[in-house]
């Protein structure tokens, strides 16, 4: 990709316009694909809203657990699974009938999980990606990882992004977040399909721009925790937000984003969530990695993926690439590669040359 290059971004000849109802049968039926905490509070939440739901497990000893109790062993330990819920692994699992993939598995694995669904699925499959990130190396957005691997089934492809934190989804605590798509049709049928009156869903058709910004709120929240590791207050909290956002509309511009997005759910809402929740694992790792924690610790530690770790080398790659400034985003990389310190990073952050708040 040169430096002028971009991305085609939705076009009039990517849009289906034909309506999406399940074929075989009068109720959709759904594979929530990744067991981890957003998996497993989605898939309770899809089974409530009437929809005939499995939840699939990369490892069958997880699968048989959670099948045999009801309960997750590894994530939402305390929550009770509905028990119209079906449980199984991905690998291998008969996919030949289902309307609806759900992809919840992390970036770093992401394209090797959709590899082994391909020829499992029937054509036209609906898809609606969990997964915050890029591909490590590609640099692709996880939806056009999808897109390239499912090529011949022709798959209708959709993003659900926003504030949407696993453990307060699984109390049905009110939360909104936003469904993105170049098919404006299957968006606004997966949000009949999925809002509820504790989850509220709006549609964007920017599905570059909502991607982006799920990328990169991970790592201004990396940045952030970071900031509360060494005790740092609200100020230096809000700055590395609202730079943030700086930062993740000048990647998504150069990609032909929309700018209203970053401002939107996907963007200012996930951001504000993610740097500030105590649920939030990108927050806790950065503060883990101030407190003096190696980053290849920090998940082990945490026992949970932080998506910011794997998103912020490629998300600076790209925007090199692309020529685009993001000094929190080098800053980050630079602490987790070891070349750099925490509290000298604060210190170039805080030194560097004085410009336009808008440049």
């Amino acid at each position: 990709m040169s430096k002028t290059s971009k991305p085609e971004q939705c076009s009039p000849e990517a849009e289906v316009r034909e309506s999406w109802a399940p074929r075989w049968g009068d109720v959709y039926r759904v594979a929530v694909v990744g067991a981890g905490s957003w998996g497993t509070a989605f898939a309770r939440h899809v089974t409530l809203q009437g929809l005939e739901t499995v939840l699939l497990c990369r490892r069958r000893d997880q699968a048989e657990i959670i099948a045999a109790t009801g309960y997750n062993p590894d994530y939402l330990r305390q929550l009770r699974l509905p028990a119209e819920l079906k449980v199984g692994v991905y690998p291998g699992h008969d996919l030949s009938r289902v309307d609806l993939v759900v992809m919840a598995v992390p970036s770093k694995g992401y394209a090797e999980a959709a590899g082994q669904l391909a020829s499992r699925l029937p054509a036209r499959i609906g898809v609606l990606s969990l997964a915050k990130g890029v591909e490590p190396g590609t640099l692709r957005r996880l939806s056009e990882v999808v897109a390239d691997l499912w090529a011949p089934l022709h798959p209708r492809l959709a993003v659900l992004a926003g504030p949407n934190h696993a453990e307060e989804v699984s109390l049905d605590q009110p939360t909104a977040g936003v469904i993105a798509s170049c098919d404006q049709v299957f968006a606004e049928a997966l949000q009949q399909l999925l809002s509820s009156e504790t989850f509220r869903l709006y549609v964007n058709t920017d599905l570059v721009g909502v991607e982006l910004a799920s990328a990169v709120k991970n790592i201004i929240a990396l940045a952030t925790g970071m900031s509360d590791g060494l005790g740092h207050g609200d100020n230096a909290r809000a700055a590395l937000m609202t730079r943030g956002i700086a930062e993740m509309a000048r990647l998504g511009l150069a990609l032909g984003a929309q700018p209203l997005t970053f401002a939107g759910l996907a963007g200012m809402g996930d951001l504000v969530a993610t740097c500030t929740s105590r649920h939030s694992r990108n927050r806790l790792a950065g503060e883990l990695i101030a407190l003096g924690h190696s980053p290849a610790d920090v998940e082990r530690e945490m026992g949970m993926v932080a998506e910011g770790l794997t998103a912020a080398p490629a998300i600076l790659q790209l925007a090199r690439t692309l020529g685009v400034d993001m000094p929190i985003t080098e800053n980050v990389v630079a602490i987790i590669r070891g070349q750099k310190e925490v509290r000298d990073s604060v210190r170039d952050l805080m030194l560097r040359e004085p410009r336009s708040e808008h440049h």
